[in-house]
């Protein structure tokens, strides 16, 4: 019984060791050497792994790139560029990426799949000849147009003028 009891344990130990052993807590990251090393803050990275006794070496990121959670990781992500219809909304830092804004005149035609970052902008359409405004363009909607009536005019494609009769 107790021989039982015994082999259990060890088998449920040994089991134990190999499911909890061989992965790494929520803080740490398996290294190249596989070992469980403690993660860098946001705004370092990886310079040299644990080893032993030694703790991870950490490295700040450069200007340019940024690191926005804890890691284990050897290079920081680069910094996102606005352009194309965007204005720089604030600028990135070592711990943040940049964040765009979409300029005056253009409207954001697809977003990131958390709706929170637009990721392609383009310009207004302008209204034809023949045509005036029906709502103006936003940062989120293109521009509407609609036909003048009948005895209107709009050659700018702006508003639409009656006719005038000349006697």
């Amino acid at each position: 019984m107790i021989s039982t009891f015994l082999t259990r344990l060890y088998i449920f130990g040994t089991c134990a060791a190999l499911t909890f052993g061989s992965k790494c807590g929520q803080s740490e990251y398996s290294s190249a050497a596989e070992e469980c090393c403690p993660m860098c803050a946001i705004g370092s990275v990886v310079l040299k792994d644990c080893h032993g006794d030694y703790s991870t070496t950490c490295k700040p990121c450069s200007k340019g790139t940024f690191m926005n959670e804890p890691n284990g990781l050897l290079t920081c992500f680069q910094c996102k560029i606005c352009e194309n219809g965007f204005y720089i909304s604030q600028d990135c830092t070592t711990l943040e990426d940049t964040v765009c804004g979409v300029l005056d005149g253009y409207y954001c035609m697809s977003y990131s799949d958390d709706k929170r970052d637009c990721l392609h902008a383009i310009k207004h359409s302008k209204c034809q000849p023949g045509e005036q405004i029906k709502t103006p363009g936003t940062k989120s909607s293109d521009t509407v147009c609609e036909p003048c009536l009948s005895g209107f005019y709009s050659p700018e494609g702006v508003n639409c003028s009656k006719w005038t009769e000349i006697l």
